[in-house]
């Protein structure tokens, strides 16, 4: 199987096709990040290593939403897709003595990356999940815009203005408000329409501490168990996994969340684990067991999140309400 590697940015992508098992014959070519671009990217790469989509394995890097198109676009037209962790690559660049940083050099990495460690097949998800977390999006953008809007009112109401710059301020937080109210009656609505989604969110509500926000949240991240292997994949993927440095014995500093990637999506989770220390017994037997311990508040709360993760992960594998694993004190 002949490997690709792609490089992603905003406007284009910087492939490398491999020729031979030695990896020492490539081909390169730059396209448009845009489905057109797709096309010729799978027409270079069948027509130089002379087979079909099947036969190609085409790695890519996560890179915030630009990569998703391309990937799901690929998967489509049946070539293999791996969607890899840029951390892996970067280290993995560093073990080759890489020095190079252009989009050219990073494609080729990619590609040999993809051929020396045969990184795991990316699922695209669903039509129905891709729509739903395109939904979820631009309400947080509307919400995040509202919020601007009412930091800029509250400065004017302390420092008054032009009555015309209030009475745009006071516009524009009526207009924001009524789109967030039509894009959660939408999101809803789009959650009502498949019966998937419809019941692995009552499955997800079953949780306490889960509620509405959060169960979209994860339906979007976790769809129906399968973006994931395993419930630490989804744990690792909010940044909750716990990253501990020692060197010798004299440098032991306390190991912390890594926190990479979506950070909005790890401070819903931290909102939902408040709620969830106090009355999911779970979560509760979990916290105080570490606090018992020793460890930090912050620390303890790390944890929780990485429980609530664990919990809502397993709820949508199995397919089963949630059901408490220890009986909480009254």
């Amino acid at each position: 199987m002949s490997i690709i590697g792609i490089d992603v940015s905003k406007l284009k992508l910087d492939c490398v096709i491999l020729l031979d098992a030695a990896g020492r014959k490539a081909r390169r070519k730059a396209v448009p990040n845009d489905p057109a671009g797709f096309a010729i990217l799978v027409a270079f790469a069948c027509k130089q290593a002379a087979c079909v989509p099947g036969e190609l394995h085409a790695v890519l890097e996560a890179t915030s939403v630009y990569h998703e198109a391309c990937a799901t676009f690929l998967a489509d037209q049946g070539l293999t897709v791996s969607v890899v962790n840029p951390a892996r690559v970067r280290d993995f660049a560093k073990s080759l003595a890489v020095q190079s940083k252009t989009d050219a050099a990073d494609a080729r990495v990619l590609a040999h990356f993809g051929r020396l460690t045969q990184p795991a097949p990316w699922t695209a998800p669903p039509r129905e999940y891709r729509e739903l977390k395109a939904l979820l999006a631009r309400l947080a953008a509307i919400e995040a815009q509202i919020r601007r809007e009412q930091n800029r009112q509250e400065k004017m109401q302390a420092s008054p203005g032009p009555q015309a710059v209030t009475d745009s301020l006071t516009a524009s937080l009526a207009f924001l408000d009524a789109e967030r109210q039509r894009l959660t009656r939408e999101i809803d609505d789009h959650i009502d329409r498949h019966p998937r989604l419809k019941d692995d969110k009552i499955l997800l509500e079953s949780i306490p501490a889960v509620g509405n926000k959060t169960a979209r949240m994860a339906l979007a991240l976790l769809y129906d168990g399968k973006r994931f292997t395993h419930a630490r994949e989804a744990a690792a993927y909010l940044g909750l996994n716990p990253v501990e440095y020692r060197s010798g014995t004299s440098v032991a500093r306390k190991p912390r969340l890594s926190k990479r990637g979506d950070g909005k999506l790890r401070a819903q989770l931290y909102m939902a684990a408040v709620v969830a220390i106090r009355h999911n017994p779970d979560v509760r037997s979990l916290y105080l067991r570490l606090l018992a311990k020793g460890k930090s508040k912050m620390s303890a709360l790390g944890a929780a999140m990485r429980k609530l993760v664990h919990i809502m992960f397993g709820v949508l594998k199995h397919q089963t309400p949630y059901r408490s694993q220890v009986v909480l004190a009254s």
